[in-house]
């Protein structure tokens, strides 16, 4: 069996503490008490407990490190110490139409003189699966203990490509369409599952050979850009910079492939 550090240990006691209660929801996701946080973009009672109880378990382990969480926003802690970066259910509108494709993203952000460095552990924990995909910075990425890869594919035209595509007060469609003509016939197939997090922790699996998205939140993407990382990708804004917590752009792939996918998508923006 695979060892790894402690904050592990505390982050994934976190996530299956939530885990019960997120599946109980699941399977009765008809009488769940919903409201709008805003267009097409909802938020449920599910939502809201298993952050409350992943902030509960984390603060036991660390009361003084800060929060930076989806429905609660930032919670500030020791400046001199880490943060938590959580989203407690990444893929809320799939969890509230009874599409079983959601997630529990979790990961430590350190501290830096001045403000806040790089993401040290990252966790995306699938309920319904039990699949436990973790990361350490410089340690490798797992799958329970199992040793993960990014894709060895070469041939954009073997590559299987995850994005997600904008929708309503979201996102910006004619930008979207104009990455998507560029990619879509240059690759074997574009999927759009609707979890940033397991998207990002799919292709630290090789299941996908790359992703891109944009307009995305520092909770969405946190843990699963130390995954990909660490399953030996590369991740990168639009404009292959590593700023992808500040600009919320992802593009993401095998040393191969990302560079590849980088030229399509630039082309595309000019």
């Amino acid at each position: 069996m695979v060892s790894h550090s402690g904050l592990i240990t505390v982050m994934q006691k976190a996530a299956r503490k939530a885990a019960p209660r997120l599946r109980r929801d699941f399977g009765e996701v008809e009488q769940l008490q919903v409201s709008r946080k805003g267009p097409a973009d909802f938020v449920s009672m599910a939502d809201r407990r298993a952050e409350q109880t992943v902030m509960e378990e984390l603060r036991h382990a660390r009361p003084d490190w800060g929060f930076v969480m989806e429905e609660t926003g930032i919670v500030e802690g020791d400046p001199t110490k880490p943060r938590w970066i959580v989203d407690p259910i990444d893929g809320t509108t799939n969890f509230l139409h009874g599409i079983p494709h959601f997630a529990i993203s979790i990961a430590v952000q350190e501290s830096r003189p001045g403000g806040w460095g790089d993401i040290s552990h990252g966790l995306v924990y699938q309920p319904l699966t039990d699949e436990s995909f973790w990361a350490e910075k410089g340690r490798g990425a797992w799958l329970q203990d199992r040793r993960l890869r990014v894709s060895s594919r070469r041939d954009l035209a073997d590559a299987l490509v995850a994005t997600g595509i904008p929708y309503k007060a979201h996102g910006d469609l004619p930008r979207f369409n104009r990455i998507l003509d560029a990619l879509a016939p240059e690759v074997a197939g574009i999927r759009r599952f609707g979890s940033a997090a397991l998207d990002l922790a799919w292709v630290a699996a090789g299941r996908y050979d790359g992703f891109w998205e944009e307009d995305l939140q520092p909770w969405d993407i946190a843990a699963g850009l130390l995954l990909v990382r660490e399953a030996g990708g590369f991740v990168t804004d639009y404009r292959g910079a590593d700023r992808t917590l500040e600009t919320g752009q992802v593009l993401a792939g095998n040393d191969q492939l990302h560079s590849r996918l980088h030229k399509l998508v630039a082309n595309a923006l000019r």
